[in-house]
């Protein structure tokens, strides 16, 4: 069985770099026992301090993915009242039919 660890399923500590998490973080099977060995954020309440601002990034995209990920790390809410909510004036490509 392939271990998987712990920071690779996106557990981490707020605030602390990378390799002194790394310290705190040993081999887990899954993310039962990650649950069990540091447990979870069940009763977490997000913090919107001054770094938390909307984003223009349309929904899927790497940029809003980074957003997120970044609020999650800073403990803050996932949504803002005023992130982007649709794809109007966009463009994409277009790729011709075969």
């Amino acid at each position: 069985m392939n271990s998987t660890r712990c920071d690779e399923i996106g557990l981490s500590y707020p605030q602390t770099a990378k390799a002194e998490r790394k310290k705190y973080m040993t081999q887990c099977k899954n993310v039962f026992e990650a649950i069990l060995r540091y447990g979870h954020d069940e009763d977490f309440v997000p913090n919107p301090d001054d770094q938390f601002e909307p984003t223009d990034a349309p929904a899927g995209s790497p940029e809003k993915i980074e957003v997120l990920r970044k609020r999650v790390e800073l403990g803050q809410p996932l949504w803002h009242n005023t992130d982007r909510v649709d794809y109007s004036g966009l463009t994409g490509a277009i790729r011709p039919r075969e």
